[in-house]
């Protein structure tokens, strides 16, 4: 791959089982579920059913299709084949339950996504790195998992292990995630992070493995896949600061949030995180400035 600028390319690229299915912090989660709702009503109504008389053929209580209709409750796999079988329409259930299932993976909840462990999700994460030439992130809260060294990884997941009381199986799902670093050096694969400053401050295990992690950004720092970008505490901001997220090229973002996991596809929505990014970006600095947040970092862990 050829010389890279930090800058330039930031500025560039930028441009380029819920069924109770609480309303989620994502819009696109809600545009799908309603989306989805449609789809059933037209069925009912091509049909020529009522809602009442749907329900009773489905031998539930008309409420709850009033629910379904509206977007309000995520029908399961068993409802929907009902709801299909009803309206004649059988031919059609495998499709809509696929589709559920998609809407069903746009919010996830750690704990259930952790339910097993954390490796499985690390090599969800693994396959989308895989696949993307361009994957932009804003991290706020913690180093990038491709950046992370294994003992920075290991501290940082037995925390969130301990915090969501979920299985420990930590000591694979560091493998799993260290082995995205890979794509750091193969392929055409390009890493644009911003950090908040916040995230070289923030001392994840001890201090011996804080400045090892630091001294591994300063080493990742030249590689012509990489551009990292740190915001300064002093930063004049043009955006406040925001939660986690990760833009996979220009169709699809994974936002992290305390409690769950939203994957975001509705392309009004990606254009918005791109215009976040590209204003965060802009108060960043680069290069030298970079380097030397860091190594005021190291230098305070002594």
């Amino acid at each position: 791959m050829g010389s890279w600028h930090p800058t330039r390319d930031v500025q560039g690229l930028t441009e380029g089982g819920l069924h109770n299915m609480a309303a989620s912090p994502s819009s696109s989660a809600q545009a799908a579920r309603e989306a989805l709702a449609v789809r059933l009503t037209h069925l009912r109504k091509d049909a020529c059913l009522s809602g009442k008389e749907l329900s009773a053929r489905c031998g539930w209580h008309p409420a709850k299709t009033t629910r379904i209709q509206k977007g309000e409750a995520g029908p399961t796999d068993a409802d929907i084949r009902a709801w299909c079988s009803a309206c004649g329409a059988d031919d059609q259930a495998a499709d809509l339950i696929a589709t559920a299932r998609a809407v069903d993976s746009m919010y996830m909840e750690w704990r259930r996504l952790h339910r097993n462990g954390m490796r499985k999700v690390q090599e969800d994460f693994y396959t989308l790195h895989e696949q993307a030439a361009v994957c932009r992130v804003y991290a706020s809260n913690g180093v990038p998992g491709f950046f992370q060294t294994a003992d920075y990884a290991a501290a940082l997941m037995r925390s969130i292990t301990r915090f969501q009381g979920t299985p420990d199986d930590v000591t694979d799902a560091v493998a799993a995630r260290v082995a995205r670093s890979r794509f750091l050096y193969e392929g055409n694969h390009r890493f644009v992070v911003l950090l908040e400053e916040w995230v070289l401050r923030a001392r994840i295990g001890d201090a011996e493995t804080m400045t090892g992690q630091l001294r591994h950004l300063l080493e990742v720092m030249p590689l012509p896949s990489v551009s990292i970008g740190v915001i300064p505490f002093s930063a004049q901001r043009a955006i406040w600061p925001l939660e986690a997220f990760y833009l996979f090229d220009d169709r699809h973002v994974v936002v992290e949030t305390l409690t769950a996991e939203i994957n975001i596809r509705q392309p009004r929505e990606i254009t918005d995180y791109l215009k976040a990014f590209r204003e965060l970006g802009q108060v960043a600095v680069h290069g030298t400035h970079a380097r030397q947040l860091l190594e005021s970092a190291i230098n305070d862990l002594g």
